[in-house]
């Protein structure tokens, strides 16, 4: 329905007032529309999703009810064990890696993985220990005479 409104105008100047007063609530019910949509549309871009769904602590949210790293694992571990480590092995050799693997798979979750990534990784940069200086502090000050 459309709503009607009502003007008491009397002469030019109120008519004049009175087109200026709608013209400014026009614009800003213009740019509040504009912005509106702006903060809807934006949070269906990719960068929404990010924010929205790729963080760490919803990624663990959305494993533990899905539990999509196990079952991911449990299908991607087979496959990896036996093109690497069992390349030249025969049928039933890989029979067995790919069913003790995909078990192995199954049993893994996100805090299993990053785990096993954080070890791994600690492996090759190693703890970078600061070495002793070979010089005897006997607790002379440098600057002193008898130094």
């Amino acid at each position: 329905m459309k709503k009607t409104r009502k003007y008491n105008i009397r002469n030019l100047e109120e008519l004049h007032a009175t087109v200026a007063s709608l013209k400014a609530e026009y614009t800003m019910q213009e740019d509040a529309l504009l912005s509106d949509t702006k903060v809807y549309f934006r949070q269906f871009t990719l960068g929404g999703f990010i924010k929205k769904y790729a963080t760490p602590s919803a990624f663990l949210k959305m494993d533990d009810k899905l539990n999509l790293s196990s079952s991911l694992m449990s299908y991607i571990l087979p496959f990896i064990m036996n093109t690497t480590l069992f390349r030249g092995s025969g049928f039933l050799t890989k029979t067995l890696v790919g069913l003790a693997s995909n078990k192995v798979g199954k049993t893994l979750d996100a805090e299993h993985l990053s785990a096993i990534f954080n070890s791994v990784k600690s492996w090759f940069t190693g703890s970078k220990k600061k070495k002793e200086s070979t010089e005897v502090d006997y607790g002379i000050p440098p600057d002193s005479e008898s130094y």
